[in-house]
């Protein structure tokens, strides 16, 4: 990879209209370990214009020969995975065994899930006069964030290639350089000029003038609620089509007829993966009040088996999180949490003892919290977990439904029926029993300020298509 300094515009690595440089930090070290360049709204208006130009001829391709693109893309992306995988353990921290295991293998699931998508899908039916055909939107926009870097990349443009959509995309400045190989896999793979371009850059100077482009007809942006809502309020002048995935605040109901402790110590390794990186991560954990010090127990021994450190030893289980901005953001919560009086049960400010350098945070519980507190309120995005004590069954799922956010939820029973139907009144978009999640296919997105459409598999395929209605004739 000799691109980083480059953006793919229109079928090759160009420079940027204007030089401006950006440090890659490496988490684990706090240092530069290579550099991008930024874009500016020239690189933008370029790759609109190459967009633009592709789609009347991409668009008209057959299922059959998008297929076929799709084929070439896996097959050229599972023989660059370990390099991928590397690359996010560099740029983001996860630890390298996770990274290989999940972080870059779930670039396979979302292009094989939006293959299989796009061959069962039919695009047109004719029923009672009418003729009803499913279309590409257009050109797309893509904002994509650093914490799960390949996942959020590939579950957009995997289906926004199969949908015969063209592409802009701006992955996470944090950690672009999956990204840019994906570029590459896919110029290899023969995508035509123009079908899909990267242009590095932040917010302001990229993201913004994306969403406001008058050229594009669909964004997709995955990232903070407060990041959701100014993309959406750019797009509004040119009435597109907006795809959010945003926040969370997750709630986690141990029942009664759960086995309390094993429910608690999973549901705190679940917690922290990805150093509680994730936006759904169940960090509101809701325990029947009488057997709070069990569960107080049983997450303290959870918490404190996690062996955090070096990404690149493959024992490690939790690298570092992302920046120093997440690291004093994350800092400033946890003192937050001991301030209002929560009880700190292990963890805290400050990095490990045994790891001074780097942007390593304490595997941290809280327990004994109550929901008004900023640590039950606020999206923490870190290895932190916070145990709320409840008296009913009813009064667990108003807790749980008393946040603005609605990514998803989590019950433990030991009685699925019994869970089921808790489940049932949890306001969120995906809710989780016992911890088994699901598979490629199944949809993902919120309710409330989570965001709004769905991804994975023919729901994603879906966001990236218009409906026309064809009528005046007789069968």
């Amino acid at each position: 990879m000799n691109n980083y300094l480059k953006f793919y515009i229109n079928g090759e690595w160009v420079d940027p209209a204007v030089p401006n440089k950006f440090d890659v930090i490496n988490p684990a070290t706090e240092e530069a370990f290579t550099q991008i360049s930024m874009g500016s709204k020239q690189d933008v208006n370029d790759a609109v214009a190459a967009a633009k130009a592709a789609f009347p001829i991409y668009s008209k391709w057959t299922a059959e020969e998008r297929i076929a693109l799709l084929e070439r893309i896996i097959e050229l992306y599972n023989a660059r995975r370990d390099e991928v995988a590397k690359a996010i353990s560099l740029e983001m921290g996860a630890p390298i065994t996770m990274s290989r295991a999940d972080q870059a293998a779930v670039g396979t699931v979302h292009f094989e899930s939006a293959l299989k998508a796009l061959r069962n899908f039919t695009f047109e039916t004719k029923e009672d006069g009418v003729i009803l055909r499913h279309e590409p939107i257009g050109v797309c926009g893509l904002i994509t964030p650093w914490n799960w870097p390949m996942n959020q990349v590939a579950v957009k443009v995997a289906p926004a290639l199969a949908a015969g959509c063209t592409i802009i995309l701006k992955p996470s400045e944090i950690a672009p350089l999956d990204a840019m190989m994906l570029a590459e896999i896919i110029d290899d793979a023969g995508a035509p000029p123009g079908v899909f371009n990267l242009v590095n850059g932040n917010g302001p100077d990229v993201g913004a003038v994306m969403s406001a482009h008058p050229d594009i007809h669909m964004m997709s942006f995955t990232g903070s609620t407060r990041g959701g809502i100014a993309v959406a309020k750019s797009s509004a002048d040119t009435v597109k089509r907006v795809a959010q995935e945003l926040g969370g605040k997750s709630a986690n109901i141990i029942l009664r007829d759960a086995d309390i402790a094993k429910a608690v110590a999973d549901g705190v390794l679940y917690c922290m993966d990805n150093s509680g990186q994730s936006c759904n991560a169940p960090t509101r954990m809701l325990v029947p009040n009488e057997s709070m010090d069990i569960a107080i127990e049983a997450a303290r021994e959870a918490a404190e088996s996690l062996k955090v450190g070096d990404p690149s030893d493959e024992t490690t289980e939790l690298g570092p999180v992302v920046s120093k901005v997440q690291f004093d953001k994350i800092q400033s919560l946890i003192q937050a949490g001991i301030d209002e009086g929560a009880q700190l049960v292990t963890g805290g400010v400050g990095r490990p003892d045994d790891l001074p350098k780097g942007y390593y945070v304490k595997v941290t519980v809280f327990a004994k919290a109550n929901n008004d507190m900023t640590i039950s309120r606020e999206e923490i995005f870190g290895p932190v977990v916070t145990l709320i004590g409840y008296d009913t069954e009813e009064e667990a799922i108003a807790i749980a439904n008393d946040t603005e956010y609605g990514l998803a939820g989590y019950v433990s029973s030991n009685n699925m029926e019994h869970a089921r139907e808790v489940a049932q009144e949890i306001r969120a978009g995906q809710v989780i029993l016992n911890y088994r999640s699901g598979n490629g296919d199944t949809p993902f997105g919120g309710y409330k300020q989570s965001g709004n459409g769905r991804e994975k598999g023919v729901w994603g395929l879906h966001d990236y298509l218009e409906i026309k209605a064809i009528t005046g004739f007789s069968d």
